[in-house]
C-alpha cells in the first residue's frame, strides 16, 4: 500500500494543547496537565476527486472539527494512565471515523513533565488493515 503517491491527502490538526487527566502517579491523578496532541491523517481519495473537490463537496473530504471533537471527547472522557493508551484511543477514534481514512499518525505531548525539556511524549501509528509502512521519523 503505498500512502504517499497520488491520490492520498494527509490531514492534519497540528499542537493540539488541552488540559487532560493523565499519569500514573499520584500528582498527575489529582490535577489536570497540559497535553500538545497532533494527529495526521493519510485518506485515500476515491473516484473522481479533483471534480468533487472542485465542487467543494463536503462528503468529499474528511472533516478536520469531527476529527477535533472526537480527539476532545476522548481527552474529557476521564483520567488516562498512559499517554500511549491515549494515542491508541485517539488512533481507534480516528480510523473509526470514514472508511478512507488508512493510516493515522498521532503524537501525544506532556508539556509539563520535565523543567529542562519541552516535552516528553509518544508518537504511533496505525492503519486501517494493521498494516505499518516505514515511515521517517515524525515532525514535531
Amino acid at each position: 500500500m503505498n500512502l504517499s503517491g497520488p491520490g492520498v491527502r494527509h490531514v492534519f490538526i497540528r499542537d493540539l494543547v488541552l488540559e487532560a487527566s493523565i499519569g500514573i502517579h499520584a500528582h498527575e491523578q489529582r490535577k489536570h496537565q497540559r497535553v500538545r496532541i497532533n494527529v495526521d491523517l493519510a485518506v485515500v481519495d476515491e473516484g473522481d476527486a479533483e471534480r468533487a473537490l472542485g465542487h467543494e463537496n463536503l462528503d468529499s473530504v474528511v472533516d478536520y472539527q469531527r476529527v477535533a471533537h472526537a480527539v476532545r471527547a476522548i481527552v474529557r472522557a476521564g483520567h488516562i494512565r498512559l499517554a500511549e493508551t491515549l494515542a491508541e484511543r485517539i488512533a481507534g477514534a480516528c480510523l473509526g471515523l470514514d472508511r478512507r481514512i488508512r493510516l493515522v499518525r498521532i503524537t501525544i505531548e506532556k508539556l509539563d513533565v520535565f523543567a529542562d525539556a519541552a516535552s516528553a511524549g509518544v508518537a504511533i501509528e496505525r492503519s486501517q488493515d494493521g498494516f505499518c509502512p516505514p515511515s521517517p521519523a515524525i515532525p514535531y
